[in-house]
């Protein structure tokens, strides 16, 4: 890996206007739901513009580790994806479906459902590490390359199918980040503690976009994720399922849905900056239903999201106060030892040592954690909560309540 870290300044977005469609769905019903991806890719002109017969294309879901069931909505749900298989055979598409996942207890691909889904669509599955990693070169900002999925970087077509969620480090995730799963977890895991700023984070993010770009996003919005996902988050029923050509115009939608200004997401404004696609509202056509209509005005934002606030609304505050009311504002992971089964996912997966196992119960310390939240994502049993203090809960409650204020 060469690190390559140059000041952040903005490239050219994209003049042409980006469309993004919107269309309601309520359960996870194949048929419902084949009928609103239907109408979905319909309203941004056709998935005819996209794919051809014989095609390869790669379908890259949501798979989080470890493997969950798709009720706790935290995985791209499995019916969802196999409804826009439909589609995509319709098309005479070539189809693989899968994420890179790391190996663990059982077969993880069966405890989501997407063993079972893919054979009875008859399509390949595959854990994307089985199909080895690439080199590949860009001009990013922070890493001059980095390894890709072969798979992903062979396809004559890249199908993204993101679930909308909050996430307590970079606030949303959605069509961009989900590309960061087209790159091996040990990578992951090592950027993770590379790039400990939440800006520099998001900035790799879009380095890693700009080198596998989706030709086609489709977003699972029937049952979203708010408050500390994007796995440990409380499930919202938004019932919409949301289409583009451009990820980063849809991101920018989805985030306005679930009342979040998208200049506060990093990854959607660097890619706008870099012209990586469209991540400004007033230069997206928005098709189907109406963004009021869909608007969700109290989801419940990660406590990340509170620093953005702050520092726009700090004005004349002192530099040192500021700094004092950021560093409360700071979520931390701490242990619920009572549902602690000493599984080890939280010491495989944490960057820097913090998480360890020590008679029979995960500690975390203090001293070296990076506050990534990798640890709290992977635990299945929820054994992992994200704590800020007294005064740091008090800005958040306060926030959220200036929020409704200020979109009023």
């Amino acid at each position: 890996m060469n690190l390559r870290k140059g000041p952040n300044t903005p490239g050219q977005a994209k003049s042409a206007q980006a469309r993004v469609s919107i269309v309601r769905a309520s359960r996870y019903d194949l048929n419902e739901i084949l009928a609103a991806v239907r109408r979905c890719v319909e309203l941004i002109g056709g998935l005819e513009k996209v794919i051809k017969p014989g095609n390869r294309v790669f379908v890259k879901i949501n798979h989080l580790p470890p493997a969950s069931p798709p009720e706790r909505g935290i995985v791209t749900h499995p019916i969802f994806t196999e409804a826009v298989i439909e589609l995509l055979k319709e098309a005479g598409a070539d189809i693989t479906v899968g994420d890179d996942i790391e190996s663990g207890p059982g077969d993880r691909f069966a405890i989501s459902g997407f063993r079972q889904m893919c054979q009875r669509a008859g399509v390949r599955l595959t854990n994307l590490r089985e199909g080895g990693f690439v080199a590949t070169g860009g001009k990013g900002r922070l890493i001059d390359s980095v390894y890709v999925s072969r798979i992903a970087l062979e396809a004559d077509v890249i199908i993204n199918l993101p679930k909308l969620k909050t996430h307590s480090l970079t606030i949303f995730t959605g069509g961009i980040k989900n590309m960061y799963g087209t790159i091996p977890a040990s990578l992951r895991r090592q950027y993770h503690s590379t790039f400990v700023q939440p800006e520099d984070f998001s900035l790799m993010l879009t380095d890693v976009f700009s080198v596998v770009r989706p030709q086609l996003t489709i977003m699972d919005g029937i049952i979203s994720m708010e408050g500390e996902g994007p796995a440990n988050g409380n499930l919202r029923q938004t019932n919409i399922i949301l289409a583009s050509q451009d990820a980063v115009a849809l991101d920018t939608v989805a985030a306005s849905i679930i009342g979040l200004n998208p200049e506060d997401i990093d990854a959607i404004r660097f890619c706008n900056e870099r012209g990586l696609g469209v991540g400004r509202l007033e230069a997206i056509e928005v098709t189907g239903e109406s963004l009021e209509s869909v608007t969700v005005d109290d989801f419940q934002p990660p406590a990340a999201s509170t620093r953005f606030f702050m520092a726009k609304m700090s004005g004349p505050l002192p530099s040192r106060i500021l700094r004092l009311v950021m560093r409360q504002t700071l979520v931390r992971p701490r242990v619920i030892e009572s549902r602690c089964t000493a599984c080890e996912e939280c010491a495989k997966v944490c960057p820097t040592g913090a998480a360890t196992i020590v008679n029979k119960t995960a500690i975390i310390n203090k001293a070296k954690c990076i506050q990534c939240m990798c640890c709290q994502e992977v635990c299945r049993y929820n054994a992992i909560a994200l704590r800020q203090s007294f005064i740091g809960s008090s800005i958040y409650l306060l926030v959220r309540i200036a929020r409704k204020f200020i979109r009023r």
